[in-house]
């Protein structure tokens, strides 16, 4: 296999459920070497990270009957090695410090104050381990009111404004709060961590000083409110919930149509000029309270009914072809099979076959990166619950007997 950009790049991986997951299933893409640390089995609990059972759906073996694998985790968790680790306990922390010193990045997304409890914060870890780049994710940061809350994205969603603006007018049948159909606060979350972790690591390369990355769900909810949250900084207006309109382009929303619904998206003046001489009404695009965008944001509410009216005489089909002739920009509204069916998504590879110890023919979303030169490759299936645990004890130069040793001491999982 070529090189991946980030060989040579080592993790200790801490983190579960998604925002975590997500930032180290990038790197690990990006050819990072991932160490994910789990819980043992025990006490009444299944172990390892939380979404491994998030299901069903649940991977299935080849006679078709489902595994303890879920869908969840198989989606956020390739191209690692799983080691399960007791880190409550003393010997269970120190065999993490030994893994941190051979690391370049650790990632974890405990609650503040709880890697304080184990001596794995950051204060302590980085005075013995300078160089490491130590990125916390928690829901609402390490300074401030709720630093000591537990943070969710669907919390994280109301609590920073993405509820306020999702969903239908409250005026309208079905109106009132929405979250996004997918954890958007914990994907957005993972995406800026990696962001800052390769420029930490960048200023640790150019330094050789590393540091305590402090990410929070929160944070990041907030700034992905993107051109939203400068409207409102602006005018000092709360925008409300527009149903599937834009708040700032008009035509740019859903309209039904003959035989279903369709997106339009008219970015710019000369394309609702063309599309209304699709659209046989070109006297809207000379009419100064459309000709302009702003004046359409402005006459929303009287254009937008005349434009629903001429939309619902002509089939998807029929407006979908004509349009993109004409250069408009729009685009059907397509169901995951038809997603993962159309000819683009299957040209630019978007799902990848990753074989799997318990089903061959285990396929997954692929990742979007495309480098010409050190392309993303899968390397690992996602991992079955301390299936590395005995090859990186090997590595760390801890021998069968003492693996045996912390086994029964319940430091580490099961061993093979």
């Amino acid at each position: 296999m070529p090189a991946g950009a980030l060989d040579g790049v080592r993790v200790l991986d801490l983190s579960r459920v998604l925002a975590g997951p997500w930032c180290t299933q990038t790197l690990a893409d990006l050819g990072a070497e991932v160490i994910k640390i789990e819980r043992p089995a025990g006490n009444g609990h299944p172990g390892g990270d939380d979404t491994r059972g998030w299901g069903p759906p649940f991977l299935k073996d080849p006679d078709g009957r489902d595994t303890a694998e879920a869908a969840y985790f198989l989606g956020a968790n390739r191209n690692k090695r799983s080691v399960t680790i007791d880190i409550a306990q003393p010997e269970g922390q120190a065999l993490v410090m030994k893994l941190a010193a051979t690391c370049d990045v650790m990632v974890e997304n405990f609650k503040v104050g709880d890697m304080a409890r184990y001596g794995l914060d950051p204060a302590a870890v980085l005075a013995q381990l300078p160089r490491l780049v130590y990125c916390s994710i928690t829901g609402f940061g390490q300074t401030g009111p709720y630093r000591d809350r537990a943070g969710y994205d669907y919390a994280v969603q109301g609590m920073g404004g993405l509820m306020s603006v999702t969903g239908e007018r409250d005026d309208l049948p079905g109106g009132g709060p929405q979250k996004v159909g997918v954890a958007v606060a914990d994907l957005f979350t993972g995406m800026y961590a990696t962001v800052a972790i390769l420029a930490a690591l960048r200023h640790r390369d150019a330094t050789g000083t590393g540091q305590h990355i402090d990410m929070a769900l929160l944070d990041t909810q907030v700034a992905m409110l993107a051109n939203l949250g400068a409207n409102y900084l602006v005018t000092k207006k709360a925008p409300s919930r527009a149903g599937n309109a834009h708040q700032n382009i008009v035509p740019y929303q859903v309209f039904e149509v003959a035989d279903g619904h369709l997106i339009l998206a008219v970015g710019n003046d000369g394309q609702f000029a063309r599309f209304c001489a699709v659209a046989g009404c070109a006297e809207l695009a000379k009419d100064a309270r459309f000709a302009v965008n702003a004046n359409r944001v402005r006459n929303r509410d009287v254009l937008v009914p005349l434009l629903a009216h001429r939309m619902q005489l002509r089939s998807r089909a029929d407006w979908l072809a004509a349009l993109e002739a004409a250069k408009v920009p729009c685009g059907p509204i397509n169901d995951l099979a038809d997603v993962f069916a159309d000819p683009q998504v299957r040209e630019r590879g978007m799902t990848v076959p990753v074989p799997h110890p318990l089903n061959a023919a285990l396929e997954l979303v692929a990742s979007p990166m495309k480098l010409s030169h050190t392309p993303v490759q899968v390397r690992r299936p996602p991992p079955l619950l301390g299936q590395h645990t005995a090859q990186v004890m090997d590595e760390l130069g801890i021998g069968p007997e003492e693996q045996a040793r912390l086994h029964a001491a319940g430091v580490l999982g099961s061993l093979p």
